[in-house]
Parts: C-alpha cells; structure tokens; sequence
C-alpha cells in the first residue's frame, strides 16, 4: 500500500532531524506531550486500531512515552507500519476493513491523517522550543512523489 508506505517515509524522515537532546524536553508551553509521548501515542494508536480490525495477529511492542528512544520509537513505527500494512493489502481484495465501515481506503485515509496530524504537532513543539525543522527537510516531507519511490526502496 504506497500512500501508507509513504506516510510512513515521512514520519521517519521527521524522526531521523529530531535532535536527541529534544526528544523528551517539555513543551515551550509547558503543558501537553514531549517529542517521545506523540510518536509514542502515534504507535500506541495504531496497535489499538490493529486490536480492532485484525485480532489474533501477532503485535509490535507497546511503547512506554516515558522511557522510549527515539531510535526504539523508529522501529516501533516500521513495526506497526508493516502490521499495518499487511492487514490493509487483504482488506483490499474484499473491500472491508473488520470494525471500521469508512473501507480500507476510509481505514488509510484515518491513518494518514492521524500521523500528520501529530507531525504538525512536533514540528510546532521544535520550532517553540528552537530548533525548527530546516526548510529543504520540510519541503522533502511534502514530495510525495520522491518519498514514494524511497518506501519502495525499504
């Protein structure tokens, strides 16, 4: 499934220009996730999704937001993706995802949304926190065309 696979490509291009030192640093604001809590809510969500339309799977480790690093945080989101991923290819052939009548499309549609949702989320928190995200990174997270011909690669 390329658009997962790209969405994916994407959230590890984002991982791969968090600075180590920021990964558990609160927010400017204080309040809310650090960096590790959202990609480990990113993680945590897509197994609670894989619970609901594939049981009986084997599953990917849970993360803990509070001791994760951001290497493990990077396995964790292949892991999940691949799950993912597999689940997706056979509810195409029959057009329905167990549990979630939006489709498999809907059910992709969901999953993307959700991880950009939270990209935005930490590209805001390293910008606040000064170390925003330079701009060829930025605008490489949007060549889809590029990031779909890497996830293939991977």
């Amino acid at each position: 499934m390329l658009a997962l696979a790209t969405n994916e490509r994407i959230n590890q291009l984002l991982l791969d220009h968090v600075d180590d030192g920021l990964w558990n640093t609160k927010p400017a604001t204080q309040s809310g996730r650090t960096i590790a809590a959202i990609v480990s809510h990113m993680h945590n969500v897509r197994l609670m999704w894989l619970k609901v339309v594939a049981k009986g799977i084997e599953m990917p480790a849970k993360l803990e937001r509070t001791s994760v690093t951001k290497q493990e945080a990077k396995e964790a989101l292949a892991a999940s993706h691949r799950s993912l991923d597999g689940v997706l290819r056979k509810s195409l052939a029959s057009g329905k995802v167990a549990n979630f009548s939006a489709g498999p499309v809907g059910f992709v549609g969901y999953l993307i949304a959700h991880d950009g949702h939270h990209r935005g989320q930490i590209s805001m928190q390293l910008r606040q926190l000064g170390a925003r995200l330079p701009d060829e990174v930025v605008m490489a997270m949007w060549d889809w065309p590029k990031l779909a011909r890497e996830a293939v690669q991977h």
